[in-house]
């Protein structure tokens, strides 16, 4: 194996799904300028949109998560054809 090509500085990060609020800690070195405190102990935030808590494939739940409307303007273009199908 080759040396010296994984990163230094792994420590326990707090990753928080903003859907359903759902928090769990695992090591990372990605960067965080939030902090969160858990059980009297401060750890990095890392802020996730969607998580094995929320996803679709995992809860076997078809939820929509629209963050910047794109639920809305699909909607709105394929009107037409949701409808003719719900009438089928």
């Amino acid at each position: 194996m080759r040396k010296d090509i994984h990163p230094k500085g792994y420590r326990l990060v707090a990753f928080k799904d903003m859907s359903n609020e759902h928090v769990f800690l695992t090591k990372s070195t990605a960067p965080s300028r939030e902090t969160i405190n858990i059980e009297g102990t401060d750890y990095p935030l890392i802020k996730l949109e969607i998580s094995n808590t929320s996803h679709p494939f995992y809860t076997g739940k078809m939820k929509l998560v629209d963050t910047a409307g794109r639920v809305e303007k699909f909607n709105t273009r394929y009107k037409d054809h949701i409808d003719k199908k719900k009438a089928q």
